[in-house]
């Protein structure tokens, strides 16, 4: 019997190798976020849906991590820096200008917003982001230690209101309308048992907008307040003086 003959050496040679970029993973992965929540961008998935196999992804990104971190620059880069930068604006003006269009990009990828508060923010994006808050709360009159304080104060205002708007929704997907949800909410909170939560009852309406933009502004004048009070860094810092002692 004959031996079988060789492959040809040219049918052996793999394929010419899928060209990846750093954009297309990270596109995928807000894809699968947008889609699944913060579970669904895993790199099997990612590479799935990009089409390669996983090693792929490895070449641009050691792990998972570090795709979220490079996913959480690129959303901060996407903030118009524009709407909040011109100091001829009234100060407080460009700080609400910040956060609604902090709430606005971030609101528009909820599955996003949990990665996005479960890890460092210190990428250039990040940094130039609160180089900008800190100028702002400078042009309010606070010195550099307030201005930071009062950064990071603004920061969890901002983020936490967010999460807990993006948190009220279940299951993956776009947020519905702000209408809608409090609608629900509404629904919900109508039927707390008034004899056993009288306080609750009564304010209900009030309640189910806690996610509105009216609640969200809200928030953040009476945290401007608090931050640009008279004597509120004298008083803070009378306060430090003595749990030091």
């Amino acid at each position: 019997m004959s031996e079988a003959m060789p492959e040809p050496a040219e049918r052996r040679r793999p394929g010419p190798r899928r060209a990846l970029a750093e954009a297309e993973i990270l596109d995928a992965a807000l894809g699968l976020l947008d889609e699944g929540g913060p579970d669904a961008a895993s790199v099997r998935g990612i590479a799935a849906r990009v089409g390669v196999a996983p090693n792929a992804v490895y070449t641009y990104f050691p792990d998972k991590a570090a795709v979220v971190r490079a996913l959480v620059e690129r959303l901060l880069g996407e903030v118009d820096h524009d709407v909040f930068a011109d100091r001829e604006q009234p100060w407080r003006e460009r700080v609400e200008a910040l956060a609604v269009e902090l709430r606005t990009r971030l609101s528009a990828h909820p599955g996003a917003v949990p990665l996005m508060i479960g890890g460092p923010m210190d990428g250039p994006n990040a940094l130039a982001l609160n180089e900008r808050l800190l100028q702002l709360l400078s042009d309010a009159g606070l010195d550099g230690g307030d201005a930071a304080r009062a950064s990071y104060l603004l920061l969890v205002y901002v983020f936490g209101s967010i999460a807990l708007e993006v948190a009220d929704v279940h299951g993956p997907g776009p947020l519905p309308p702000e209408a809608e949800r409090i609608t629900v909410r509404r629904g919900v909170f109508a039927a707390i048992p008034a004899d056993a939560y009288p306080r609750s009852a009564a304010a209900a309406a009030t309640m189910a907008g806690y996610i509105s933009t009216e609640q969200y502004l809200w928030g953040l004048r009476r945290t401007l307040d608090g931050i640009t009070a008279p004597g509120a860094s004298r008083r803070t810092r009378a306060r430090d003086v003595v749990g030091q002692n």
